[in-house]
């Protein structure tokens, strides 16, 4: 006969085995589990499908979702890119921005029409001319296009509204003035005139052209002076940073000139600016203009120089 005390050591006995049995199982569910993960078979924490992180930081420092065929590694949303960065966010949301691609390939068929004499303010000038070419031919308004359509996908991109002053859907021009007020009509946040120069063989490097302040017959751009001037610098300092492009060793060798002769600069109401890319008579940036990959990059550092603007920053 077993005494109280006894009986109750028994019962204690036996919810120690059941206890130990009980752990033991847990345990080799537990050794299961996680041999599974360490194969590769199971789930990971913070993975997401194929093994790609749900945290892994885009341009810019966003996530990119899983599952986002977009941002999968090397891929570009223009032939010829050579960047493998992710999406960015929608940073420029209700932002509008105006790309004018300079000249025209047809600008050569209608000297009558582009010689034709506009207002600029401050003088009249010729309606638009035919631009330069490299000395292999590849002329300014192809490059020009080509750039403002890379620019246009990658501004998009980020949620910005993309006005193009002409998008190879015209015979010639238009004129500088009619460049202006679509910038104008667009109340456009920024405005960009894409160029290459056609300066002597041995000169080279980009350089980017803000309006002076003016105000005389149509042009008034005292509004517009300070902010342009900020886009200019904004947009030298991405450029160089994102394509390699030197500062033009030439028109004094800061990449930056200030005129009051532009009537695409004269008559904005907007913050504007022109950006001659390289010399197309220089070899080595001829060699550059004509590279696909490298218009690309010049796209990137557009994109980036217009994004750095709007938000602020340098």
């Amino acid at each position: 006969m077993f005494s109280n005390e006894s009986h109750g050591g028994a019962r204690s006995r036996s919810l120690v085995v059941t206890a130990l049995v009980v752990a033991a199982a847990l345990a080799a569910g537990w050794f299961v589990y996680d041999a599974q993960r360490g194969s590769g078979s199971g789930p990971v924490a913070g993975r997401g499908p194929a093994g790609a992180s749900s945290a892994a930081p885009a341009r810019g420092g966003s996530p990119v979702a899983d599952g986002d065929a977009s941002a999968a590694p090397g891929k570009s949303a223009v032939p010829g890119a050579t960047s493998a960065a992710a999406p960015r966010s929608k940073e420029l949301a209700g932002r509008t921005v105006v790309i004018d691609p300079g000249h025209n390939l047809g600008n050569a068929e209608h000297t009558a029409e582009i010689d034709r004499l506009v207002d600029i303010g401050t003088n009249r000038k010729a309606c638009d001319t035919t631009g330069t070419s490299t000395n292999a031919g590849y002329p300014e308004a192809t490059y020009t296009l080509d750039v403002a359509h890379r620019v246009r996908v990658l501004l998009q991109a980020r949620g910005a509204k993309v006005v193009l002053t002409y998008d190879g859907d015209r015979a010639y021009g238009p004129c500088v003035d009619e460049r202006a007020r679509t910038g104008n009509a667009a109340h456009a946040d920024a405005a960009l005139s894409i160029h290459a120069d056609g300066a002597p063989a041995d000169k080279f490097g980009f350089h980017v052209i803000a309006p002076k302040s003016v105000h005389k017959g149509a042009a008034d751009t005292r509004a517009i002076a300070a902010p342009s001037l900020r886009l200019a610098t904004t947009l030298r300092s991405h450029f160089h940073a994102v394509t390699g492009e030197p500062l033009a060793n030439y028109l004094g060798g800061k990449g930056l000139t200030i005129r009051d002769d532009l009537g695409g600069l004269n008559l904005s109401t907007v913050p504007k600016v022109f950006i001659e890319c390289g010399n197309m008579r220089n070899a080595h940036d001829a060699a550059a203009l004509t590279n696909a990959a490298w218009r690309q990059q010049a796209a990137e550092g557009i994109a980036d120089g217009i994004t750095a603007f709007l938000e602020g920053k340098r």
